[in-house]
């Protein structure tokens, strides 16, 4: 600012003034600084200005498991508009399946002064964030292991799976399987909890043999789906936890002559132009987000929880008969 004030001929006074937009300030003088402004490149440091009036920086951290699957890009998205409306910036770190990297993001993010976060936990114990008492935590999709006292927002979960495996059912299949990943996550195991409650409700007993936990990539999938449909009694439909089970079903299916069921949890891009459509358990994402930052900037000596509504949407895969 002294370098402005001093190219333009004003006062110090007087660059606060026009880089505030404070009134009574003549049209010269406010071209003399602009002009002074463009020339030198100046930037107005936000964190200083904020200081200056009392307040802090808002900046948010996210801390998710992997940026590249198309939930967490589209959480990333709704958390960041959900905070531009707080005047807030939003940092992101993907921590890749491994709990070590997410405590080092976390404690990495938290040294640099962003003490308010919103986490996808790991399966990981998180009794270790009791040792960081300044910072503020939202837990997002799951319940994080080890702290009883925190604010989460997780979807409906167990009534999702529910629906997908009562939606199958209704067709005539008794024949479900349930391809899922790390089933020490709260989502999942919800979901699988939803599944068995509408098998049990139909008087059928849960068959572990068509049960396959702990597989992350769609290729995997794929080949456990494979493996499946080699079984002497097959399955004739499949319910996917998450959107990269869906994908690999798909993969496992498109040239097979099979036209075995499936839904799948999580909406994705392009799932309604296969043929047949997919079948998913979907949800309002920016709802999520909205949520998770509400609580995080109005936080609470209570532990908190909400659960955000989830809606099965038929769209062809659902809705195939056993053969």
């Amino acid at each position: 600012m002294a370098d402005v004030a001093r190219q333009a001929g004003v006062s110090l006074k007087t660059v606060s003034r026009v880089v505030n937009q404070e009134p009574h300030v003549r049209a010269s003088l406010q071209q003399r600084v602009q002009s002074a402004i463009s020339a030198l490149g100046y930037r107005r440091n936000e964190a200083a200005a904020r200081l200056a009036r009392g307040a802090t920086m808002l900046t948010l951290g996210l801390v998710m498991e992997n940026i590249s699957n198309e939930f967490y890009s589209r959480l990333a998205a709704a958390v960041e508009a959900a905070a531009a409306g707080h005047e807030a910036l939003v940092v992101f770190g993907s921590y890749e399946e491994s709990a070590d990297k997410e405590r080092m993001l976390i404690e990495s993010m938290y040294a640099r002064g962003v003490d308010s976060l919103i986490v996808v936990p790991s399966a990981a114990d998180h009794s270790w964030l009791a040792d960081h008492p300044g910072l503020t935590t939202v837990f997002v999709d799951r319940v994080p292991p080890g702290l009883e006292a925190a604010d989460v927002v997780i979807l409906d979960d167990v009534w999702g799976g529910r629906s997908a495996t009562e939606h199958l059912l209704a067709r005539g299949h008794r024949r479900i399987a349930l391809i899922s990943d790390d089933d020490g996550l709260s989502s999942v195991h919800d979901r699988a909890t939803g599944y068995r409650a509408a098998l049990a409700a139909a008087g059928i007993a849960a068959d572990e043999e068509l049960v396959v936990r702990g597989v992350f990539d769609p290729w995997r999938v794929s080949g456990e789906v494979t493996r499946l449909l080699g079984l002497a009694s097959p399955p004739t439909a499949f319910f996917a936890t998450n959107n990269r089970a869906a994908i690999g079903i798909l993969q496992a299916l498109r040239e097979r002559p099979e036209r075995a069921a499936y839904v799948g949890f999580d909406d994705f891009a392009l799932a309604d132009v296969f043929n047949p459509g997919v079948t998913v358990v979907r949800y309002d994402t920016a709802r999520l987000a909205r949520a998770a930052v509400d609580l995080l900037l109005n936080p609470s000596p209570t532990a908190r929880r909400i659960k955000v509504p989830v809606e099965l949407v038929p769209r062809g895969s659902g809705e195939l008969p056993p053969p």
